[in-house]
């Protein structure tokens, strides 16, 4: 038995409930390794997990995270392909919050050697989320026009990445203005426009008559509503989050999220085949229980870097 730092959730609703404990870790089961944690990842999941609000956080007491970096510092009895002192990259169904974990061997990959713990620990939910989303999902196709929310968030950038591999027209959404330039010069995205009271007018402008093909929603509400509009026959939307009901606060706005619930676009189910359109939701934690589709899917992002793994090609 070793001692850890762990931050725990005594149970969901507030993020002050965060508390910093230390708890035993046993030795690595025959099939886990044991990881030193030297960076974890943080997403929205996180903090709506903390404040109760999203669907798969387990009941009672739990530890956040979903991502981590680190060094292998014991193996399980069974377990070849790793050593100590190898530098991983993983992912856990919550549990990332810790300073040493124990986890089944194939829920971790090797960490590229350019990359430092913090880039390893940003990339695996960020990654999945956009290649599962724009290709399983969306059937993102070469020269697609596809709209993409939180441009400039890890999804975003990624995603972004992703389509220029297809040669796609991207149009990426910001919350703030001073965000624009640098995904225009940085990023490579076609366009940019700022999500504000006139923004399907500047969807419009930004399309210039493309169809709007796909989607990676992200925002909900009026944004949603807009967008779908927007989409043309044969397009698809893949939501895999909804920043408006974000609280920036440490507890929910509950008032507020129920006046929000009320509000939300209903699309109806039974106008899509005149549509001519897909809707389809995706949750990233589904995967946690499809090992194999997990390492598929990495295989594939991977395969799409260039040969030092620093980034997504242009």
């Amino acid at each position: 038995m070793n001692k850890r730092n762990v931050y725990r959730m005594p149970k969901a609703g507030s993020i002050r409930n965060l508390q910093l404990q230390k708890e035993e870790l046993a030795h690595p089961a025959p099939e886990e390794v044991s990881v030193e944690v030297k960076a974890i990842g943080l997403n929205f999941a996180d903090i709506f997990a903390m404040q109760g609000l999203y669907s798969a956080t387990p009941s009672g007491s739990f530890i956040p995270g979903l991502e981590f970096s680190g060094e292998i510092t014991a193996v399980g009895k069974n377990v070849s392909e790793w050593k100590v002192g190898d530098r991983v990259m993983g992912v856990t169904k919550f549990g990332g919050y810790v300073s040493h974990l124990n986890i089944h061997h194939r829920y971790v990959i090797a960490l590229p050697p350019p990359w430092n713990f913090a880039e390893g620990a940003g990339f695996l939910v960020q990654g999945l989320t956009a290649f599962y989303a724009l290709t399983s999902l969306g059937n993102l196709q070469q020269g697609m026009t596809v709209l993409i929310h939180s441009a400039a968030g890890g999804v975003g950038i990624l995603a972004n990445r992703i389509c220029k591999k297809y040669g796609a027209y991207t149009i990426g959404t910001v919350g703030r203005q001073s965000k624009i330039n640098f995904l225009l010069q940085e990023e490579d995205y076609d366009k940019v426009i700022l999500r504000a009271r006139d923004f399907d007018k500047k969807l419009q402008t930004a399309l210039n008559h493309r169809p709007l093909q796909l989607i990676m929603e992200c925002i909900g509400g009026r944004i949603l509503r807009q967008g779908w509009n927007a989409m043309a026959p044969m397009g698809r939307m893949v939501v895999y989050g909804n920043a408006s009901f974000t609280s920036h606060s440490a507890r929910p706005n509950y008032p507020k999220l129920l006046w929000k619930y009320l509000k939300r676009p209903k699309i109806d189910p039974l106008r899509l085949p005149g549509e001519n359109k897909s809707l389809m939701g995706f949750n990233l934690i589904y995967l946690y229980e499809q090992t194999d589709l997990m390492h598929q899917l990495l295989s594939e992002l991977q395969s799409r870097q260039d040969p030092n793994y620093s980034r997504f090609l242009p």
